[in-house]
Order: structure tokens, then C-alpha cells, then sequence
């Protein structure tokens, strides 16, 4: 007997019972006949079929009938996945939809059997106990309370220290210093709870009947714990009675407010904790009236109706107080009370649509309240995270506008990372209240396993922000030291005197925006794919055409090619920083911006010139090291150059002992003596050596000086004169006023053109 007919007695007598009972299943084949299969006919099933007759079918039956028989009952029960996912999404969005929407009508219709089956549920608990039982329940229960309240009391006398708040004195002391006494307050309170709820546990165990246990046992914890557990955490950020110590920004009604409805939201949350299940005790089933989904709305609408209450309270919450918020920071403050509703309702339908799967179980530690409590208080997280920053932010390095823009832009980014970091935790611990682990995912159906996608893709883009943030916050600060230490600042229109030609920043200054745009972009490119990858979009077409695109760029664009590489060059040679003065084929101004491909020239005037790298022969750069300026200054004929020379030493020796222009020279303004003759007077020249950016604002300075100097001492700037010899001057008298006006105009005209010709001249920064 061959391998296959002893497989086939094995396994096809229980195939074929499983066939017969569950069901055939109508999908492809999964398995594909050889050619001699193909043409042997599928021998029929015994009927009855039972194991014996299976037995003896398969004893008659040749080796390709066995195969055939085997093959037929594969294919039935083979599944096509492709339904199988088809059919999950279906149901998906009917529970979400119409399934969760049929639970809230389903709640509706039974109303009026909730007040009838609850009245029911209160007498047969009455009738279980007796009139005697309910006066000894109510005599042990004030007995209880009486008695965990005095051990209680006792121990809060030990830790009075941390249930009282000190005052006050420096309202500018640091954030720790408020955080630290709220913190003892808040954890005293907490342990005074547990030493209650203790207390009163070990008191009923040993002081109240035994059948009265379960009843003591759900009260405690439910209508006394919580409530006055979250009043505790009410007034840890509220501090109602010490605003000197409040975290968030609320007025004091605002604040006395909202501990008293954290209470009684504590406390209607409580109620719905025991009420469910004290029906279900007294025989009522959990299902029947629903007022467990009723509790649960009046939550829901407790938190939508505060924060619609509340609503500009919020805002100003959300605030913080501060009045250098950005427009979105600032539609964000305005947009929480709603985002606050819209979380309540959405945690709500969220229940609706866990009840229609009839995943009663999933509900059972209340994940719909820490949900919603995670969400609606995670963005007025958002003011303890800037009050943090503001105490516990590196202090401002160095002194200026450079080093004030750098700081704010620092404490923005520890604010950002903040709040990157906040969102992740609350998106963990969501996760995590839900049962949204690898191993409970691995079996769940298309609406857990889309839940869990969405999660994991958000986890990914807020690791990503954070890489982001925490780059751009460290290159940032690297450049505004580097723009601090050199003096450099961009946004400074009067840099250079309002001339160009200023020092520049640093080589590191330069480079460093280049490094951070393509920082961000790798970044943003890297964790996009890989979300995308997570959430099940192939991202192996985007690579292949971003190679695509990468071929064409190099074969396309060589032009732009080249641009990048000679700016690579032009970058590792160092032949200009940002804020240099410098000249490019005639053009000139100030690098204001740089790329990979070009470079911005401002002119001092005002127009902007875009440079391509791969066009620019040569560059000739006026603010490296140090700068030499020359000035030239006509005095008539006769004057005493000597005395001149005399004056520009003074003038320079005067200059370099002034404390605002000392710093800047790096050589005292002197004479060159007599440059030449000219046709008006003699020409004298002076120089001076400063630093790049100086030389404007010194040159304005000198020549204010030397100008009062020339009074004192009595020496005049030689002007243009022209002189007009008219034939027959003895007989001016006698000119007619046609003769006066023409030499007038020649006149005019010659003097014209001895001011356009000393106009022209060579050109240099500044003209």
C-alpha cells in the first residue's frame, strides 16, 4: 500500500466529517492537480457518512481516486483571505456606524424600564436585608466612616507640614519651588485616602456581619475614594485657596470651580461603578436597562457642558498668561474648548461602537474616562510645559539682539519638544488603556488593527518632530553663539553704516544653514517613509522614482550640477560669509542669503542680486580681516600742508582715545601729504586702517571733524570757479540782455562739465 492511500486514511475520513458538518466553503483551489489528476473523476461520498464507511470507501479507491477525493475537499475548505478582509472592514463600519448608533437607540427604547427595573432591583435588595437590615447597614456604615475617619485625621496630624501650604514671598522664585509644596500636598491627601479606605476595610472586616461586606466593600471605594481622590488632583493644579501657588491660569472663582466639579464628576463616575453591578446582584441583568450607558452619557455631557460653561475660562488657560504667543499657539488657546467637547463625544461614541461588538469586558476598568481626561487635559499641559521652560531654560549667552532673538527661539523649541514629548505619552498610555499590545493586536480584527496602525504612525511622526525639533534646536544655538561671538546681525539694516561692507559672520555661520535645511529635509523624508511604510503604503515606488528623478536631474540639469558643486568649492575655499560686502563681475552687496545653487547680494541701496555659483568668475571681497579707506580733501593754493598734516594727527590721535571709535580702528587716522595738483587747489590724502564694517561710521566722523578743525584753524576747501573773458569788457555798460543771457548760459555750461568730469571715478563699496 503506497505512502498516499496510508496519508488518506489518516486524514481524509476527518476532513471529510469536518466537510460535512461546518460546511464547504466556496474558494479557489489552493493546490493544483498534476495533468494525471486532472482527467480521474472525484469518486461520491458515502451517504451516511460516518468513519466506517469512510474507511471502507477509501480501501476500494485507487491511489489517483485518493488524490482527487483529497484535493476536492481542500479546495472546499480552502478561504480566500481577500473575503475574509472584505468582510472584517464591512463590519467594521457598520459597528462603527449603524452598530453604535443602534446602541444609543437601543438605550432610548429601554428608558422607561430603567426607573421600573431599578425601583425592582432597590426592593429586592430592601427584602434581602429587611427594615432591621437597612437600619444596621446605615448604623455601620456611620460607624465606619466615624471610625476611618478619626485614623485618618490622625494621620493627616502627623504630615500637617505638607497639608498646609507655606506663604509665599518671592512671587519671581522658581517653578520648584511651587511644584515641591503642591506635590507634598497632593501625595499627603492620596496616602490620607488609602489610610481611610484601609481603615474602613480591616473595621468592616472585623466589625460588620460578613453578608453586609459586599455592599461596604462597593460603596468605600466608588463614592468616597474617587470622589475625594479627584478633588485632590482638582486642587494640585487648581490650588483654590493659594493662587500664589496655582500651575494654570484661572481666577480664583474659576479655580474653586473646577475642584468642586471634579468632585461630583468623581462622584457620578462612582455611581455608575456601583450601580451596575448592584442591579446585577439584586436581579437586574447589566443589559436590561442600560442605565450603565446612561451613566456613562452624563459623564460625557458633565465634561462638554463644563468646558462650554467655561469656555473662556479655557482659553485664557490655555494662554497662560503670556502675551508673546504665536498666531497658532493663539488659535490653539482658542480652539480648546472645542477640541474638548469634540474629545468627550468622541470617547463616548467610542463606547457605543465597544458595546455593539459586545465587548462588555473591554469596558470594565473604565478606559473611555482616563481616555478622556488624557485628552482634554494634555493640551493644558501645555501651559505647565512653558512654565517650565521659563524656570529651568538655559539662561541667555551673550548680550544683544543676536543673543534676545536666540533665546526666545531656544525656549520656543524646548516648548515644542514639550509638547512632542507629552503627545507621546498620552498616545502610549491610550494605547495601553485600550490593550493595544502586540500580542492582544496580533488576533484582532480590521478595526483594532486600524486603531493600532493610526497609533503607530503617529508615534512615528512625533519621533520624528522630536528628532526634528532637537536638530534644529542644537544647530540653532550653535549659530546664534557663532552670529553673538562675531558680532554679526543680520536683521541690522545700519550694519557698516547703512553702506555694506560689514565684517560678516563666521565660516561656521555660513555653513551652518546649509547643514540645518538639509538636516530638516533628510529628516522629514526618512520618518514620512518609514510612517508610510508602518501603515502598509509601498514605498518602493517612491524610492525607485526618486531614483528616476535623480537620473534626470544629472543628466537634465547639468547646469544645475554644476552650480552645486562650485559652491561646494566655493564654501570649502571660504570666499565669502554671510553678511560680507562683497563684488561679483561688477555686482555688488551684501551675502544676505545662500543655498546650494546660489547666492542673495543686497545692495546698500536696496535691490537684491541672485548669483548663480556656476556664473560667478571671480570674487572680490571687501570685508575679510581688515579695510583700508582713503580720503582726499582740496584746499586752495597757498595753503600750508604742513598745518594740514598737523590737523589729521590730531584728528587721529583724538579718534583713537574715544571710546566709541577706539575698538574699531586697527590703524590711527593720519596724512599721506600732498597727493597732487589740481586745476582747483592742492589735494591732500589721509587713511586709515578699521575693522571691516567700521569704516563707513569712522569716515562720517572724521569728516564732521576735520570740517571744524579746518574753521579753527582758518582753512577753507578750495571750490570750483569759472572765470569768463568778454571782449570788450570796459563797455559792459552798454550790453544788450540777449549778450548777458547767453554768457550766463555758457557760464552754466562749463561749470556742468567740470563736475561731470570729477564725478567720474573709480568705483568702491559705499558709492
Amino acid at each position: 500500500m503506497s505512502f498516499i492511500t496510508v496519508l488518506a486514511r489518516v486524514l481524509l475520513p476527518a476532513l471529510v466529517i469536518a466537510q460535512l458538518s461546518f460546511g464547504a466553503a466556496q474558494a479557489q483551489s489552493i493546490v493544483t492537480p498534476g495533468s494525471g489528476d486532472s482527467e480521474t473523476a472525484v469518486p461520491d461520498l458515502p451517504d451516511p457518512l460516518t468513519e466506517d464507511t469512510a474507511n471502507a470507501l477509501i480501501s476500494r479507491l485507487s491511489d489517483s481516486e485518493v488524490r482527487a477525493l483529497l484535493l476536492d475537499q481542500l479546495n472546499a475548505q480552502a478561504v480566500d483571505p481577500s473575503g475574509e478582509d472584505a468582510a472584517e472592514i464591512e463590519d467594521f463600519v457598520y459597528h462603527f456606524t449603524f452598530g453604535a448608533f443602534e446602541q444609543i437607540t437601543i438605550a432610548i427604547q429601554r428608558l422607561p424600564l430603567l426607573f421600573t427595573e431599578q425601583a425592582r432591583a432597590f426592593t429586592t435588595f430592601g427584602n434581602f436585608v429587611g427594615a432591621n437590615g437597612l437600619l444596621a447597614i446605615a448604623g455601620y456604615f456611620v460607624m465606619v466612616l466615624i471610625a476611618a475617619f478619626a485614623i485618618e485625621f490622625a494621620f493627616r496630624r502627623l504630615f500637617r507640614s505638607w497639608l498646609v501650604l507655606p506663604p509665599r514671598t518671592n512671587e519671581a522664585q522658581s517653578i520648584r519651588a511651587a511644584v515641591v509644596p503642591l506635590g507634598k500636598r497632593l501625595t499627603s491627601e492620596v496616602v490620607s485616602v488609602i489610610v481611610f479606605m484601609v481603615a474602613a476595610s480591616q473595621i468592616t472586616r472585623y466589625a460588620v456581619p460578613p453578608y453586609f461586606h459586599p455592599f461596604f466593600m462597593l460603596v468605600g471605594p466608588w463614592l468616597i475614594g474617587l470622589p475625594r481622590l479627584t478633588a485632590a488632583v482638582g486642587r494640585f493644579f487648581m490650588a483654590p485657596n493659594a493662587p500664589d501657588y496655582r500651575i494654570v491660569t484661572a481666577s480664583d472663582a474659576t479655580a474653586r470651580a473646577m475642584v468642586f466639579h471634579m468632585f461630583w464628576l468623581g462622584m457620578v463616575i462612582g455611581i455608575g461603578q456601583v450601580i451596575v453591578p448592584f442591579n446585577a446582584f439584586n436581579g437586574v441583568p447589566v443589559g436590561e436597562t442600560r442605565i450603565g450607558a446612561w451613566i456613562n452619557f452624563a459623564v460625557h455631557f458633565y465634561v462638554a457642558l463644563l468646558f462650554w460653561r467655561y469656555w473662556s475660562e479655557s482659553v485664557d488657560m490655555m494662554r497662560g498668561g503670556y502675551d508673546d504667543l504665536s498666531p497658532a499657539e493663539d488659535w490653539i488657546a482658542r480652539a480648546y474648548p472645542a477640541f474638548g467637547i469634540i474629545v468627550a463625544v468622541a470617547t463616548w461614541w467610542v463606547v457605543n461602537i465597544v458595546v455593539s461588538y459586545g465587548n462588555f469586558a473591554l469596558l470594565d476598568s473604565v478606559p473611555q474616562y482616563t481616555t478622556m481626561a488624557l485628552l482634554t487635559f494634555a493640551p493644558a499641559m501645555d501651559t505647565a510645559i512653558r512654565g517650565l521652560v521659563r524656570h529651568l531654560a538655559p539662561p541667555m549667552t551673550g548680550e544683544g539682539p543676536v543673543a534676545e532673538r536666540a533665546y526666545v527661539s531656544t525656549r520656543r523649541s524646548y516648548v515644542r519638544i514639550g509638547r512632542v514629548v507629552v503627545f507621546g505619552i498620552v498616545l502610549l498610555t491610550v494605547a495601553a488603556i485600550w490593550g493595544m499590545t502586540p500580542t492582544t493586536l496580533a488576533s484582532a480584527g480590521v478595526g483594532e488593527r486600524v486603531a493600532a496602525h493610526l497609533i503607530e504612525f503617529l508615534m512615528i511622526l512625533a519621533i520624528g518632530y522630536l528628532v526634528y525639533e532637537v536638530v534644529s534646536l542644537i544647530i540653532n544655538r550653535k549659530l546664534a553663539a557663532e552670529m553673538t561671538a562675531s558680532g554679526y546681525d543680520p536683521e541690522n539694516e545700519e550694519m557698516g553704516g547703512g553702506d555694506g561692507g560689514g565684517a560678516g559672520g563666521s565660516r561656521l555661520s555660513t555653513v551652518l544653514p546649509l547643514i540645518l535645511g538639509v538636516s530638516r529635509a533628510a529628516i522629514v523624508v526618512v520618518f514620512l517613509l518609514l510612517g508610510l511604510s508602518n501603515i502598509g503604503v509601498d514605498t518602493t515606488p517612491l524610492l525607485a522614482g526618486a531614483g528616476i528623478v535623480g537620473l534626470a536631474i544629472g543628466f537634465g540639469a547639468q547646469k544645475l550640477v554644476t552650480d552645486v558643486v562650485s559652491g561646494i568649492f566655493f564654501l570649502i575655499d571660504d570666499a565669502f560669509r554671510t553678511g560680507e560686502y562683497v563684488e561679483v563681475d561688477g555686482t555688488m552687496g551684501t551675502v544676505e542669503k545662500i543655498s546650494i545653487r546660489s547666492m542673495q547680494l543686497r545692495h546698500h541701496r536696496g535691490p537684491v542680486h541672485t548669483l548663480p555659483y556656476g556664473e560667478i568668475p571671480k570674487i572680490t571681497n571687501y570685508s575679510r580681516d581688515w579695510v583700508i579707506m582713503k580720503l582726499r580733501f582740496t584746499v586752495p593754493f597757498g595753503t600750508d600742508p604742513n598745518k594740514v598734516k598737523k590737523i589729521f594727527k590730531t584728528i587721529g590721535a583724538e579718534m583713537m582715545e574715544d571710546p566709541l571709535f577706539n575698538e574699531d580702528f586697527l590703524q590711527p587716522f593720519k596724512s599721506q601729504g600732498v597727493l597732487e595738483f589740481d586745476d582747483v587747489g592742492i589735494v591732500m590724502r589721509g587713511k586709515f586702517m578699521a575693522k571691516p564694517g567700521t569704516q563707513f561710521t569712522i569716515r562720517k566722523e572724521l569728516l564732521t571733524r576735520v570740517n571744524k578743525k579746518f574753521e579753527e584753524a582758518g582753512i577753507d576747501f578750495a571750490r570750483r570757479e569759472v572765470r569768463v573773458a568778454i571782449p570788450g569788457l570796459d563797455d559792459h555798460d552798454k550790453l544788450t540782455d540777449e549778450d548777458k543771457a547767453s554768457i550766463a548760459a555758457a557760464a552754466s555750461e562749463a561749470a556742468q562739465d567740470m563736475a561731470d568730469t570729477a564725478a567720474v571715478g573709480p568705483g568702491k563699496p559705499g558709492d
